[in-house]
């Protein structure tokens, strides 16, 4: 695992050198603290690290000045979302004058949850998210493992479907029944559960406020507390609308995706790659991927990505808008895309450089003057000419 995640690394230790305090956040179970501890064994003096989830180690931080004041070297603070409190004394540490140590937080919050520390250590702290597995990080041969099982590295490498599909249920009974819960989320278990199976059924879709409030018998502004928070634990992730004035009416809600699709694949009871092969949603879960793929080999920052859908029914999968570029994207699962309406309407309107339909088949041709068809397998390759 820890040559798998090589570049991580590195992006860690680029931040190290930039700020006094750098957090590594993403899901849990994603990796973190086997990064942080990469990290620390190559890191040039001491390392120190404190599990704040371990008695022992909260016991030692009860007095933190005390015991962060006299550290040297790097420091690591692994699930700091259990101790908000610490960020106003990282602070003062950050500030020190020659600087002795740097820190290094681990969460499974984002900043947005973690408010303190964007308040607090402004200008003083440089944040890695670390998602799961991707398809640079394992063999090409590889690639529909990682799509059935998702990128969360015990259930991509579990030595069976079953093992795997059996830790990713316990993972989504630990996350329900303790990571919510010590955030200060009040809402029961079974309720979140619940919650979280509905965009699973929705993957991919528009969402709906009111369909969803209707659904649990509560208040809109209720379901979009919980969407913060299911997004804001890296549970959930959300694509928003393009909001250029192009001259017609377009939709204002965000598509919503479970963020991983092996946890995805596990909300909707299915056991193994037949059974997804044979699903309803296998479309929607094979786009919420290769979106995910794509995003991320053009290291699109949440603002610079987007989908687009006109009320004229014209739509597409994924806008990308790196400077004054315009990439689209969509997402085909055949192997014989064939350009449509809408994919017109998207070169036009949307004024598109280039447009890339990424489809399941063997091939790669060109569709139109500025659209290609290419092929998943290709798809490293061909996204990385685009950036």
């Amino acid at each position: 695992m820890m040559l798998l995640r090589a570049g991580r690394a590195g992006e860690i230790r680029r931040l190290l050198r930039a700020f006094r305090v750098v957090g590594i956040l993403g899901a849990r179970q994603v990796g973190r603290t086997t990064l942080a501890r990469q990290v620390g064994a190559e890191f040039r003096g001491p390392t120190t690290f404190f599990d704040l989830e371990s008695p022992q180690d909260l016991a030692r931080l009860r007095e933190p000045e005390l015991a962060l004041g006299a550290l040297r070297g790097l420091v690591v603070l692994d699930e700091i979302q259990r101790r908000p409190n610490l960020f106003p004394v990282l602070r003062v540490f950050a500030d020190r004058r020659p600087l002795p140590a740097r820190f290094l937080v681990l969460g499974s919050a984002s900043p947005e949850l973690l408010k303190q520390s964007a308040e607090t250590l402004a200008g003083r702290i440089g944040y890695a998210d670390i998602p799961g597995f991707d398809c640079e990080e394992v063999r090409p041969a590889q690639w529909e493992r990682l799509w059935v099982r998702g990128g969360l590295p015990l259930s991509f490498l579990s030595r069976s479907e079953s093992a795997s599909l059996e830790w990713r249920r316990a993972l989504i009974r630990d996350f329900l029944e303790r990571e919510l819960p010590g955030l200060g989320f009040r809402a029961a278990p079974e309720t979140m559960r619940r919650f979280w199976s509905m965009p699973a059924h929705y993957h991919g879709q528009i969402w709906n406020a009111s369909e969803f409030a209707r659904a649990f018998g509560v208040a809109d502004t209720t379901v979009r507390r919980h969407l913060d928070q299911f997004v804001g634990t890296f549970a959930l992730r959300v694509l928003e609308p393009w909001h250029e004035n192009i001259g017609k009416r377009r939709v204002k809600a965000p598509r919503v995706y479970v963020a991983d699709t092996g946890i995805l694949h596990a909300l909707l009871g299915l056991r193994d790659r037949d059974e997804l092969l044979s699903h309803a949603k296998v479309g929607a879960s094979w786009e919420g991927f290769v979106l995910e793929q794509v995003v991320r080999r053009l290291r699109a920052r949440p603002e610079e990505r987007f989908f687009w859908r006109a009320h004229t029914g014209a739509e597409l999968d994924l806008l990308v808008v790196p400077g004054r570029r315009r990439l689209g994207f969509e997402i085909k699962r055949t192997s014989a895309p064939s350009l449509t309406p809408s994919m017109r309407s998207a070169l036009s309107d949307l004024q598109l450089d280039a447009l890339t339909v990424v489809h399941a088949g063997q091939h790669n041709f060109p569709m139109a003057p500025r659209v290609r068809a290419v092929a998943f397998r290709d798809l490293l390759t061909e996204v990385r000419a685009l950036a």
